[in-house]
């Protein structure tokens, strides 16, 4: 059986995190591109010179040509200018657009098969963008940013109660800005609604006060993130979020993630890519996973739907 192949478009700190992961995990063969000579090369002979002692034997190949991504099964897309303090993902849409056209220009030529992962920033325009111009299914064209986003949300909701992060269920719904929805009714330790506990700890007025602030944490973590390092944005969790994703597609795992998908009247939404739950397995996006909101919830997620309409627009 023929090993898959993954391509990663862009060979920064997000690229290089994600093909040591593809190794180590051995996903398949590996290509990384860039457009600056000697960057992927020398990350990959990195990656490679480590197989004997991380014991992974798969071909890593870096790359400043797109016809090498031949043949690729998924193809995870980086490419763009990061998040600098004060800056918000918005900020990047004009000289990150231009980045993405020739970035799906190059995969519609040479890898018209492949799934695609976005996750470069502004991700729900760069989404829309990518699958425009590649003109693949939707279900082929996909952005990661609820399974990062989801993920913060766990983190603290951990950190709170002092449990393991291995028993928090969280999911954040919408776009992937400020006005993400971090779904407090669903949110569970171990199938124990997270309110509940957060209430017996507290009681009723300061748990919702509690959570309100972790609400407010997980939509402003990636700008906590890079106000910290002041060079760049987050790298390590962005690219194990997307490696999730690229997992149940390569492996038809069938797993339930928040994935940036085109809606067509689910969560009444028609013809904009939004995060909602979805199945990968091989074919992408299998089924967008629907469930009742109430009031407030879809107050927000019409909410955070409105601007990413306005950021999709503002691209047109």
């Amino acid at each position: 059986m023929a090993r898959k192949k993954i391509s990663l478009i862009g060979g920064g700190q997000i690229g290089g995190v994600l093909a040591q992961l593809c190794a180590l995990r051995e996903l398949g063969d590996v290509v990384l591109f860039d457009i600056v000579e000697g960057l992927p090369q020398g990350k990959m002979l990195d990656i490679a010179e480590v197989g004997p002692v991380d014991r992974y034997d798969v071909d890593l190949k870096g790359t400043n040509s797109y016809e090498d991504i031949k043949g690729s099964d998924v193809v995870i897309v980086t490419a763009g200018l990061p998040r600098k303090p004060g800056m918000s993902r918005d900020d990047l849409i004009e000289v990150n657009s231009k980045i993405m056209t020739s970035v799906a220009e190059g995969i519609k030529t040479y890898a018209p098969n492949s799934i695609v992962i976005v996750i470069s920033n502004p991700l729900d325009a760069m989404v829309t963008l990518c699958q425009k111009i590649t003109g693949f299914p939707y279900s082929r064209v996909i952005g990661q940013a609820g399974v990062l986003d989801s993920a913060r949300f766990a983190t603290f909701i951990a950190w709170e109660l002092g449990v393991s992060v291995k028993d928090v269920t969280a999911m954040t719904l919408g776009g992937h800005g400020d006005d993400m929805v971090p779904l407090v009714r669903y949110a569970s330790v171990n199938g124990i609604p997270v309110m509940e506990l957060l209430e017996q700890k507290y009681g009723a007025e300061k748990a919702k006060e509690v959570m309100e602030a972790m609400v407010k944490r997980t939509r402003g973590a990636g700008g906590e993130v890079v106000a910290l390092l002041k060079t760049g944005s987050a790298f390590y969790s962005p690219a194990s979020s997307a490696i999730s994703m690229a997992e149940s597609i390569l492996k038809d795992q069938k797993r339930v993630l928040p994935t940036c998908c085109y809606l067509q009247g689910e969560f009444g939404v028609s013809g904009y890519y939004v995060g909602v739950p979805a199945v990968l397995g091989e074919k992408g996006v299998e089924k967008i996973i629907q469930f009742k909101l109430d009031a407030e919830e879809q107050a927000m997620m019409d909410k955070s739907v409105a601007a990413v309409k306005g950021l999709v627009d503002s691209m047109k």
